[in-house]
């Protein structure tokens, strides 16, 4: 009797929990059920079961309900609800990743949920991202606004020099936006390439007469490899003439090679003067050692005499 009575408490304990654990499901599916309504008849398959479980793992079960709907009446069959939680809960913007989808669809670039989930959950913007690669937008070069320069100088052989300022059209390229560099890359490799190709032409009035030799020999550079996106078109936007810079350094070389002789000139007199004054003194010298010979004559005369070595002689 103690045993059955015992089964049944524990028959009724679980049926009391059961019972409330079926009142809560109940309340919080009632809570979606218009969510589950929605997705039902516009072929989301999200069960009530499935809402129920975003809602206890804190996922906004509206969010995930409103963008798999847009997914499917787009056309983008293929994104679970699995994938759409596990983004919401990683701080990934749901609703932006298949608004870039679709409008990737739309213009049909290839773009893919891993892709794309990635490229926002790495703060990029992707709908940017994918507006600039259907609509691509113009870059200035330089960027008076980052660099503080309005021009790009550069000096041909002729030693003439030439300011010139470019516009460059790019596209995103979707497959090298994470991790490939930035537009700041693009407008550095466009300035050094604008730059070494006025410095390879021989005379300023070739690109004067040609600016579009220049823009065609930076495109062929490939300048957008391991870049966040892909260059369209280089447009040399204005070019002026500068500074004479070869007649200025030719001006300066010769300064400084006219210092240089004074200075070697210089040189040279310092040194014939100082020799001058070394010959001076060795005269003198000399001219002593004279004086000092000659005041030994009259000496040794005089020790001849009385060494009998030397006899005056006779006067007839």
């Amino acid at each position: 009797m103690v045993l059955e009575d015992v089964l049944k408490i524990v028959g009724y304990a679980v049926l009391l929990l059961g019972g409330l654990l079926l009142l809560v499901f109940l309340g919080l599916f009632a809570k979606y059920f218009k969510l589950w309504v929605r997705a039902y008849f516009t072929k989301a398959r999200i069960g009530p079961i499935q809402l129920v479980v975003m809602s206890l793992s804190k996922i906004q079960p509206d969010v995930i309900v409103d963008t798999k709907v847009m997914a499917v009446q787009a056309g983008l069959t293929d994104i679970s609800t699995g994938a759409l939680a596990a983004h919401f809960l990683a701080g990934g913007n749901v609703r932006r990743v298949v608004q870039a989808m679709i409008a990737a669809q739309r213009a049909r670039i290839e773009l893919d949920w891993d892709t794309a989930a990635a490229i926002d959950l790495a703060g990029r913007n992707i709908i940017e991202a994918v507006q600039t690669s259907v609509d691509p937008k113009v870059i200035d070069c330089p960027d008076a606004r980052k660099t503080g320069r309005d021009t790009l100088d550069g000096v041909a052989k002729d030693g003439i020099q030439l300011k010139a300022r470019a516009r460059v059209t790019v596209r995103t390229n979707l497959a090298q936006l994470i991790g490939g560099a930035t537009e700041e890359t693009i407008i550095a490799r466009v300035g050094e390439g604008i730059v070494s190709a006025i410095g390879s032409c021989t005379s300023h009035k070739e690109v004067l007469a040609n600016p579009v030799l220049i823009a065609k020999t930076v495109l062929n550079k490939g300048l957008d490899s391991q870049t966040a996106y892909a260059i369209v078109s280089i447009d040399i936007a204005d070019i002026d003439v500068g500074d004479n810079v070869g007649a200025r350094l030719m001006a300066d070389q010769a300064e400084a090679d006219m210092r240089i002789a004074r200075a070697k000139a210089e040189e040279r007199r310092a040194r014939a003067v100082a020799e001058e004054q070394e010959m001076q003194a060795l005269t003198q010298e000399n001219r002593a050692k004279v004086i000092l010979a000659e005041a030994e004559i009259p000496k040794a005369t005089a020790d001849a005499y009385r060494s009998g070595r030397l006899r005056a002689s006779a006067t007839s």
